[in-house]
């Protein structure tokens, strides 16, 4: 089941190198051309050399949105890379948006798609060593209710 992803659950499972996990999970993960931007322009070089891979293997590709006016009014609320995953998830009918940012979760929601983060594909993945690796390498914030909610529902605790 192909997934459409925003920058950072992309980011920061590559940060971590968990990449695969993406592609275990979804098989394909498109990318609409603003987090393409955005992941073309990672500073870290492991990083960027984890996801030009991932793109080479053909499982990460990148898809424009095309509904310009939808782009439009949901970047009235949001970053461009959020707004276009959106409006992307929504023209192709994926079972699954890759989204972190809350906003862009709440958005995407209450336009009837189902939102996963990057906690979640972990989750899914039931990786307690991954998510100690986010906070760590990433910088990635968890506060201690969620990460104890996660691991709870994961069977982890």
């Amino acid at each position: 089941m192909p997934a459409v992803s925003n920058t950072s659950p992309i980011f920061n499972l590559a940060r971590i190198q968990r990449l695969d996990l993406l592609r275990e999970q979804f098989g394909t993960v498109w990318i609409p051309e603003a987090v393409n931007a955005e992941l073309r322009s990672v500073p870290d070089r492991d990083t960027g050399r984890a996801i030009e891979d991932a793109r080479e293997a053909g499982w990460l590709e990148n898809r424009p949105a095309s509904n310009a006016t939808l782009i439009t009014l949901l970047t009235a609320e949001l970053h461009r890379g959020e707004a276009e995953a959106i409006a992307l998830a929504l023209e192709l009918n994926v079972e699954r948006v890759l989204i972190d940012e809350r906003d862009g979760r709440i958005l995407a929601r209450d336009l009837g798609l189902p939102v996963t983060g990057v906690l979640g594909i972990l989750l899914r993945a039931k990786n307690k060593p991954e998510i100690d690796a986010l906070r760590a390498k990433a910088g990635f914030f968890i506060t201690a209710s969620l990460e104890a909610g996660i691991l709870a529902e994961a069977g982890e605790t």
